[in-house]
């Protein structure tokens, strides 16, 4: 939906389990229609479209496609942004490291990509821009060396500098704006602001400005345009504030290099705060979160810098000495605390101040994709869930 006449607002449909199309969109046509109706009953109601990569190949049978984009429009339904992080399924078992497969050194992750955006562009209305979430690069722990990881970059620079072209070509065929929204997180080959900026200067910024020179013959300073227009940022909040980042800083780095945020994602972290006695029952209020489906790093602010364990689990078992964790576990953004925990709320709050003062991107789309495995004290009916989430965060922007 249209916030303030310019901000795209959505949910992210993986919240929804869809392993082929007939069960994706079967779970589109029971949720969306009563979301729209109790939040944006009098305008449409964007989506934040989630494709496993076996839907996406079922989509663009036949006329499905065609048929899916008439079921949206007499719906007052469109699509602007896709998620095309988790490739393959993504509930009812286990995910947890397998999110990142295929990662951005295999045909596949590339193959996937250009099929999303091709649909996306069929899909997206005129006069829009549109975006789609990507994985940052890889999953950290695969490489084990310096030069392993290098390598991983610059085989990842060289795949989306294909997709530099292929958005450039849409943009040329069909007028439409498209870009590729990469994702840091934590224990990915990019988790932070520097990491971003390492992998831009050093590794996609040079690779892509060769091969946009020799096949769009245009000028150098043309070619680094057309790779910060088409590679953006993934702003996703729970993310950041696991890298203990301030959004401000952030934002002005990111800025001063030029690179654009293509979608914020409004998520938030689990926090563990021991500023209490009892820290038996803090760890037993983190124990219910414990579940085996997805990756839960969490974070420790250091002298050092930024200390990650790869899951809860490890967390749980050796239970730290620390005055503060963060976790990543999606928890409900309307809650600032629940039982001994507390939420990373804040970051969202300061986001949206930012906000009012600052067009940082013009989409925005709520990810909390964790309803099924919250504790039980946490679950609520899901489209109620989500319409409190969305209600929310308008009332807040």
């Amino acid at each position: 939906m249209l916030i303030a006449d310019k901000y795209h607002l959505t949910y992210c449909t993986n919240i929804h389990p869809g392993q082929d199309w007939a069960s994706t969109f079967e779970s589109l046509v029971e949720y969306l229609p009563i979301i729209k109706n109790k939040i944006s009953k009098g305008q449409p109601f964007g989506i934040g479209l989630r494709l496993s990569n076996k839907a996406s190949e079922e989509l663009a049978m036949s006329d499905n496609l065609p048929k899916f984009n008439s079921w949206l429009i007499k719906n007052g339904l469109y699509v602007f942004t896709m998620n095309g992080f988790p490739y393959g399924n993504f509930h009812n078992e286990v995910v947890k490291d397998k999110v990142h497969e295929p990662d951005w050194t295999t045909r596949d992750r590339v193959n996937y990509t250009i099929r999303l955006f091709e649909q996306l562009a069929f899909l997206l209305p005129e006069g829009i821009s549109g975006g789609i979430s990507t994985s940052p690069i890889s999953y950290k722990h695969w490489h084990k060396n310096t030069e392993k990881k290098r390598a991983v970059l610059e085989k990842g620079a060289v795949h989306m500098t294909e997709l530099i072209l292929k958005l450039h070509d849409l943009e040329v065929r069909t007028s439409k704006y498209l870009h590729l929204d990469i994702e840091p997180e934590p224990d990915g080959m990019l988790e932070n602001t520097e990491d971003v900026l390492n992998f831009y200067h050093n590794f996609l910024i040079p690779i892509a400005k060769k091969e946009l020179i020799k096949y769009l013959d245009v000028s150098e300073d043309r070619a680094k345009e057309l790779v910060l227009r088409y590679c953006t940022l993934c702003y996703d909040i729970c993310h950041f504030s696991l890298a203990y980042e301030e959004p401000a800083y952030t934002f002005g780095k990111l800025k001063n290099a030029g690179i654009k945020i293509g979608k914020i994602q409004v998520s938030a972290a689990l926090k563990v705060k021991f500023d209490t006695s009892d820290k038996d029952k803090i760890w037993e209020s983190l124990a219910q979160f414990d579940e085996p489906t997805y990756l839960h790093q969490v974070t420790e602010h250091t002298n050092e810098g930024v200390k990650t364990y790869n899951d809860l689990p490890f967390v749980l078992k050796n239970k730290p000495d620390v005055s503060e964790l963060r976790a990543h576990f999606h928890v409900p953004i309307f809650l600032e605390s629940f039982e001994e925990l507390y939420s990373t709320q804040d970051h969202i709050l300061k986001v949206i101040t930012i906000l009012r003062e600052n067009m940082i991107t013009e989409h925005l789309e709520v990810e909390t994709y964790t309803w099924e495995v919250l504790p039980g004290y946490l679950k609520k009916e899901l489209s109620e869930s989500i319409i409190r989430e969305m209600n929310w965060l308008i009332d807040k922007l």
